[in-house]
């Protein structure tokens, strides 16, 4: 099968390996759609947390979406046909080395394991989350329905409830899928830091109740207009050390910095002169499968009530055979959202 190496000198690469072999447990997935995500970028950049030189080269890829095609004698929760979101690859041995596995779903082939096919306490932790999809979901819009998941869980983490206030940073997926779901749950008191009119108005189409041109306007003037005191929450939907450096500005007391996904470097220098008193720093690097999965039912709910349109967060859907170029566009900066790879 084909599947997308980043190699030990960071270069993006397809490669033919064979497939992965499945246990009784397991079923064999022929990959639909993957989206691309700004983990993929931190792995070719060599710069994720937990994967150093020793963990290349890798197989890439974590928003999978694929067919059934082969079950396992145990397995019950999926049948030959089935559309299924996250499967994964592990390590292969390819050429007598090892390819280690940063997830794999940008392969031909993945692998689902079956959660009630194992004893409790047995079953990998990716096994919560992945799950059968229903026939009105678009299987190439799909991969969307990962970041949605994962978002959720994150802002159930984070426990942010309505007439609370927040400030996100960022205008692509992950802050779009902040906005749009916190929305959902009856946050309003939503701002938005954009750098452009263009993303303006799309997080405000979105639901953010301000948004502020941090190219127009100096952030925390504007936003002590509207809320004196400052904010309940500052979300850092990009990893910058500089946004936490303002976002502190903004709390009001013992308020609270939401750093989402792994930041681009492993330490910071923060300055608290203008900070609050008292305020916390709460840093979710890798929401957990079983919370994500637990979120499943209600993202899927909203997609079928049309609260939710999957296609309000996709730019592009390109053929696999264009993936280098699609993934040297996404890392220039040139797509506002997300990109999905469709292999058939």
């Amino acid at each position: 099968m084909k599947t997308v190496v980043v190699s030990t000198q960071g270069k993006l690469e397809v490669w033919d390996v064979e497939r992965p072999q499945i246990t009784s447990k397991q079923a064999m997935v022929r990959t639909v759609s993957c989206g691309i995500c700004g983990t993929d970028a931190t792995l070719i950049k060599q710069s994720f947390k937990g994967f150093d030189s020793a963990s290349y080269p890798l197989t890439l890829g974590h928003e999978g979406v694929g067919e059934v095609v082969e079950v396992g004698d145990e397995v019950t929760s999926f049948e030959v046909g089935d559309l299924v979101v996250l499967p994964f690859v592990p390590n292969l041995i390819h050429d007598g080395q090892t390819l280690h596995a940063g997830w794999g779903a940008f392969s031909e082939y993945g692998i689902i394991d079956d959660l009630e096919a194992y004893a409790p306490g047995e079953a990998p932790e990716v096994a919560f989350a992945q799950k059968k999809l229903p026939t009105f979901i678009d299987k190439y819009e799909a991969p969307v329905l990962v970041t949605l998941r994962e978002v959720y869980s994150s802002i159930r983490y984070f426990n942010i409830q309505p007439g609370e206030s927040i400030v996100v940073y960022g205008s692509g997926p992950v802050a779009m899928a902040f906005i749009k779901l916190l929305t959902l749950l009856g946050i309003k008191d939503i701002v938005a830091v954009v750098r452009s009119e263009e993303k303006k108005q799309l997080l405000e189409k979105l639901g953010a109740k301000v948004s502020i041109n941090s190219s127009q306007h100096e952030i925390r003037k504007r936003l002590l207009t509207v809320y004196p005191t400052g904010v309940n929450y500052v979300l850092d939907a990009v990893g910058s050390e500089n946004i936490m450096n303002e976002a502190i500005t903004l709390l009001k007391d013992r308020g609270e910095i939401l750093c989402y996904g792994v930041p681009k470097a492993n330490s910071m220098n923060l300055n608290w002169e203008n900070a609050p008193y008292n305020w916390k720093l709460n840093l979710q690097q890798m929401p957990y499968k079983e919370e994500e999965g637990a979120c499943h039912d209600q993202i899927i709910q909203w997609v079928f009530e049309e609260k939710l349109q999957l296609s309000d967060f996709i730019s592009e859907i390109i053929d696999f055979e264009h993936i280098t170029e699609a993934f040297q566009d996404y890392l220039a900066g040139k797509k506002t959202k997300k990109v999905i790879i469709k292999y058939t």
